[in-house]
C-alpha cells in the first residue's frame, strides 16, 4: 500500500509539474481530492446563503437555514474523502492541503459569517470572529506541518488530534440552529449586546467563537482520532 501511495504521488507530482493544457491541473486531481473539493463548495454556498440573508427580508430564515445546513454536508464530505483515498489507495500530494483549505472554508469562515448575518455585526464582533478564523487558520497549518511527527497507529494514521479539530464547530453551528428555530436573531440574538452606542459594543455569542478558537491551536489538548 505504501509503495502504491508512493507512485501515485510521483505520478500526481509530475502531472501537476506540467505546464502544457490549460486545464492539466484536473488530470492530477483523485477521486477523493473532488470529494474534498465539494467539501469546499458547501461553505462557500454556505457564506452566500448568510449574505443572501443579509441583502433580504430579515424575518424570512430560508436562506439562514440553508446557511446552517450546508455545514453538515460539508463534514459529510470531509469525512468521505479520507475514506475514499484510502479505499483506492490513492495519496495525494494536494489531498492534505485541500482538505485543510476546504475545512477552513467550511468550518471557520462559514460559521463566522452565519454568526454576523444573525445580528453579530459591530466591530468589535469582527475582531472576535477573525480570531476564531486566524485560530482555525493556525491549526490546520500546524497540522499539516507536524502531521508526519505526531504517533502513528498499526495503519499509519495519527493517533490523535491535536487541539480540538475544526470541524468540531458543528457543535456551535447546532447551537445556532436551535436560536434561529426560536426566532433568537438580530435584536433577538441571545445575551443581547454590551456597550451598546460605544466603541466596544459587542455581542457576548461571540466569546464562545473566541474560546473554541482557543482551543484549537492548544497544544496539550490531545484528543484520539476515531
Amino acid at each position: 500500500m505504501l509503495l502504491t501511495g508512493c507512485i501515485a504521488q510521483a505520478r500526481q507530482a509530475r502531472l501537476l509539474a506540467e505546464d502544457t493544457g490549460h486545464f492539466s491541473m484536473i488530470r492530477a486531481l483523485h477521486l477523493a481530492d473532488v470529494i474534498t473539493e465539494l467539501n469546499g463548495f458547501c461553505g462557500v454556498m454556505s457564506i452566500f446563503s448568510s449574505m443572501r440573508y443579509c441583502l433580504g427580508d430579515p424575518s424570512d430564515f430560508k436562506n439562514l437555514w440553508a446557511a446552517l445546513a450546508f455545514m453538515p454536508f460539508g463534514l459529510f464530505f470531509d469525512f468521505m474523502d479520507g475514506k475514499v483515498a484510502r479505499w483506492r489507495k490513492k495519496a495525494s500530494l494536494m489531498g492534505q492541503e485541500l482538505d485543510s483549505l476546504a475545512d477552513l472554508i467550511s468550518f471557520g469562515v462559514s460559521p463566522a459569517a452565519c454568526v454576523f448575518a444573525m445580528g453579530a455585526r459591530t466591530p468589535l464582533d469582527h475582531l472576535f470572529l477573525t480570531f476564531f478564523v486566524l485560530c482555525g487558520l493556525s491549526r490546520l497549518a500546524r497540522f499539516n506541518v507536524t502531521v508526519a511527527a505526531l504517533p502513528k497507529d498499526a495503519t499509519g494514521k495519527s493517533k490523535y488530534f491535536e487541539g480540538t479539530p475544526i470541524p468540531t464547530t458543528l457543535g456551535i453551528v447546532a447551537l445556532m440552529a436551535y436560536w434561529v428555530s426560536q426566532g433568537w436573531v438580530l435584536e433577538n440574538i441571545p445575551f443581547g449586546a454590551v456597550a451598546v452606542g460605544s466603541l466596544l459594543e459587542f455581542h457576548p455569542v461571540v466569546s464562545i467563537f473566541v474560546v473554541h478558537g482557543c482551543l484549537m491551536v492548544s497544544k496539550t489538548i490531545h484528543i484520539p482520532k476515531p
